[in-house]
């Protein structure tokens, strides 16, 4: 019997269906597809692959530090693996989703990861001053909360963000005309014909966009940002309704408070959590908005499964 060939160690860089694009070590890139039928890796995983002729089979996903994804009822999308960070984009208009960005940082913290939250459009005085006034309680959760004028950026805001991003590897999460992709071509010039081209590669020459995309910011590849799309529907169906409270650091500060230890801060006598609904942030009160948020996920999550 023939001896197996060593397996070489890669990194997912891109995704399309079965397709994934592996770096080595080396800083080369191979297609490569999953052994069998299920394609379990991610962007940002770590895997062992085999090379065949001049593309590769990957063999396993080496265990991984975290995973960010999504789940509603119909699926689950994986953004990205072994992140040191979360960056959110939020422009000051149009007026961004606090549900929505409640859901990402909800699911960060799930999976113990820092988020970042970034305000765009500070050149719009006014928008940005309601929009940051709405951010202030998330910085009073000590998430940090960076103002940023993309459109008008150049050293100034790339310095800014790199101080937060350097040596780390982060996915850069946004709703439509956020800006994203000024961000992302800020930090990394050219990164549109560099996606044209790895969608390319993955798609039998199709000009389609990947799913998900990894990108050095440095010649070192020491910083990396991830560009993922599929921020409008955030499912949190992964998480259990008595976890929620604990991934809502406002929340997380009562938990143990309250009379009855399953309490579900939702009606129960002697509730820390509805006791502080209402009060100033500034000395530890939680906002109508964030309890109104709390209350629409928890229902959410505690629909039953259909089949």
């Amino acid at each position: 019997m023939a001896e197996r060939a060593a397996l070489d160690r890669g990194l997912v860089v891109a995704s399309h269906g079965r397709h994934f694009l592996v770096e080595t070590p080396e800083g080369q890139r191979l297609i490569c597809h999953p052994r069998g039928k299920k394609s379990t890796a991610v962007v940002g995983d770590r895997v062992l692959w085999q090379g065949s002729h001049d593309e590769g089979t990957i063999e396993k996903v080496e265990p991984r530090r975290n995973l960010f994804y999504r789940q509603d009822e119909i699926r689950t999308k994986s953004f990205a693996a072994n992140l040191d960070l979360v960056l959110i984009l939020v422009a000051a208009e149009p007026e961004f989703s606090e549900s929505q960005l409640s859901r990402a940082l909800i699911a960060a913290e799930a999976e113990k990861i820092t988020p970042i939250v970034a305000l765009n459009k500070s050149d719009l005085v006014e928008p940005f001053e309601r929009a940051w006034a709405r951010l202030l309680p998330y910085q009073r959760m000590q998430y940090g909360v960076l103002p940023l004028c993309l459109r008008l950026s150049g050293a100034v805001d790339r310095d800014h963000l790199l101080k937060h991003l350097s040596g780390k590897t982060t996915l850069v999460l946004g709703p439509s005309g956020a800006g994203k992709s000024t961000l992302i071509n800020l930090l990394v010039p050219g990164a549109t014909v560099l996606t044209g081209e790895i969608s390319q590669a993955l798609n039998s020459g199709k000009h389609t966009t990947t799913s998900t995309t990894w990108y050095w910011v440095d010649k070192e590849r020491t910083t990396a940002l991830i560009d993922s799309p599929g921020f409008q529907e955030f499912g949190l169906n992964h998480i259990e309704p008595m976890q929620l409270a604990g991934c809502m650091p406002d929340f997380r500060a009562h938990l143990g408070n309250c009379k009855f230890y399953n309490c579900t801060h939702l009606h129960e006598p002697g509730c820390d959590v509805i006791a502080a609904t209402g009060k100033d942030p500034a000395e530890g009160g939680i906002t109508p908005s964030r309890y109104r948020i709390y209350k629409e996920l928890f229902a959410e999550l505690s629909q039953p499964e259909r089949y």
